[in-house]
């Protein structure tokens, strides 16, 4: 069953991060069993902090839903040794009605692929060129049925030789003159001997019977008898090299399963083989790909937690199937193929949603997950102190921390005291909790730390304003706002660069510095985003 990652948004919050593990225990606990959390991004102190608390390791990291090989129905023929034989290969080829199968190496590597062009290109070659060189004895025994007549007297590894089939006595200028020879014959003692008598290196006898006295001279000749006539085991001998003398093995296009797909076909596009193989992350083979399997691809299936805009989102989502929305900020660029099930409540946190989810199921989350659960609708909420708390947060937190056996006070003082700031760079804390929107032609990223000692961070002043210019610089910004939100004094510092007048406007700021104190300024999604939308139109 494929797998559904529920996940967040880009630089992953608590409530993100929560909210995605509750609602996949929710849906796997009503009978899924394909429902994975995933993070788009590193996880904050924060964050680590309440996991920890609890027990639970950060869901698993993911860049990318592109489509990529392993979501394709690709074959999965037998995989030959190079070893075996090119009867093997051909009757493996009849058997799955397959025009290619992968060649590999003892410990599953590649080795090459054969495919029925490989085949018949030797085939007429072999017509014109009957040499055939150091054919495995056990291989020829195999593919004709046959058996050493003289095993006692020699040992042989390997044969080789032009394959000739003897002809009557009396037409001697035809007959076989060098060692160098595979001479096939029937019931005709007299060429028997005549082969012995050159030392030729193998006899191979068609349905017949050699006398005792021809076997015992025999001398270094080998001599197998098969039940086969004489064309068939013409044809078989050169059958029995093995398939690594014919496949191919060199300039080989494969694929990994981890590869995107656009960039498989490309390759694709590029090359005229009929089949590929596909390696593993060990470069052990596990398939074959053909043109057909690219036209019809699975996508990989996401639901989409605590964001609906596609720049916050993971990379390569116009390529996913999207089954769900549960989100508590405003609509924005996500579009769908197909109707959805979508959930937009207006409450601090998507936790609050999801937490009303396991109780519209009549299900109870455990102690463990009903203690991170609380502790996200805090953080999301600032300790309930945020314009976008209900009391809908309010008594889902309460809920949650009554099962969990946790006092939401403990909880708030150890989420905001976190982020200190004291180790960590400008780069790690700005990005720890950060967004990009695109309003009415404006392009902005705003970042938000929540603490209970914004004037420590504000000592580092010059430091944040010099690394937001420059990423206003790189990601081509009009402007780059930093909310450096206090619990305790309920409001946020506000450090901004590039369209600085717009933001004096908006937030009334009569400074001509880059910062100012904003008093009860706590949510980004409900008093900084809306009041910069309402400004632009």
């Amino acid at each position: 069953m494929d797998t559904v990652y529920i996940t967040g948004h880009r630089n992953p919050d608590t409530d993100s991060i929560v909210s995605s593990m509750a609602y996949a225990a929710l849906k796997n606990a009503i009978g899924g069993r394909q429902y994975k959390a995933a993070r788009l991004g590193q996880v904050s102190d924060e964050t680590q902090a309440v996991l920890d608390r609890f027990g639970f390791e950060p869901p698993r990291l993911i860049s990318d839903v592109r489509t990529q090989v392993k979501d394709l129905d690709y074959d999965t023929p037998p995989t030959l040794s190079a070893t075996a034989t090119i009867s093997r290969g051909w009757q493996v080829m009849q058997a799955d009605k397959i025009s290619a199968i992968p060649v590999a190496n003892e410990d599953g590597t590649l080795y090459g692929m054969l495919s029925a062009g490989d085949v018949a290109n030797y085939d007429m070659t072999s017509v014109r060129d009957p040499q055939v060189q150091n054919i495995p004895v056990y291989n020829m025994l195999s593919v004709l049925e046959g058996q050493i007549l003289n095993e006692g007297s020699e040992m042989w590894e390997e044969v080789s030789g032009a394959v000739t089939i003897a002809l009557p006595a009396g037409r001697e200028n035809l007959l076989f003159s060098d060692r160098d020879t595979i001479v096939v014959c029937g019931d005709q003692p007299d060429m028997i001997r005549r082969a012995l008598e050159l030392q030729v290196n193998c006899v191979l006898v068609c349905q017949a019977e050699v006398s005792q006295d021809l076997i015992e001279g025999a001398g270094k000749t080998c001599v197998i008898a098969t039940p086969y006539d004489p064309y068939r085991a013409v044809r078989l001998i050169h059958h029995a090299q093995p398939i690594s003398s014919i496949c191919k093995a060199r300039d080989m296009v494969c694929f990994h399963l981890d590869d995107y797909i656009d960039d498989v076909q490309n390759t694709v596009l590029e090359s005229r083989f009929r089949s590929y193989p596909i390696l593993d992350e060990n470069e052990r083979v596990v398939g074959t790909l053909s043109r057909f399997h690219l036209l019809r691809p699975r996508r990989k299936r996401v639901i989409l937690m605590d964001h609906n805009e596609r720049a916050q989102s993971v990379n390569g989502l116009e390529q996913a199937e999207i089954l769900e929305i549960v989100d508590h900020h405003r609509l924005a660029d996500i579009e769908t193929k197909n109707p959805i099930y979508v959930r937009n409540e207006p409450v601090g946190s998507t936790t609050t949603i999801v937490g009303g989810m396991y109780q519209e199921k009549g299900l109870m989350p455990t102690a463990k997950m009903a203690g991170i659960m609380a502790s996200a609708i805090v953080s999301d909420t600032v300790m309930f102190k945020s314009p976008t708390c209900t009391q809908r947060d309010i008594d889902m937190a309460n809920r949650m921390a009554r099962i969990a056996n946790v006092s939401l006070e403990d909880l708030g003082r150890a989420i905001f005291s976190a982020t200190s700031g004291e180790d960590k760079t400008v780069e790690a804390m700005l990005r720890t909790d950060y967004k990009e929107f695109h309003i009415a032609g404006h392009d902005l990223a705003v970042s938000q730390i929540t603490c209970m000692d914004s004037e420590r961070l504000l000592g580092r002043k010059e430091e944040f304003l010099e690394r937001m210019r420059a990423i206003r610089k790189e990601r081509h910004f009009n402007t780059v706002v930093l909310m450096i939100t206090d619990v305790l004094l309920e409001g946020t510092q506000l450090l901004f660069v590039g369209d600085e007048e717009t933001i004096r406007q908006a937030f009334n700021i009569k400074t001509a510095e880059n910062c100012a104190f904003l008093p009860k300024i706590m949510s980004r999604k409900k008093q900084v985003i809306p009041m910069l939308s309402a400004l632009w139109g």
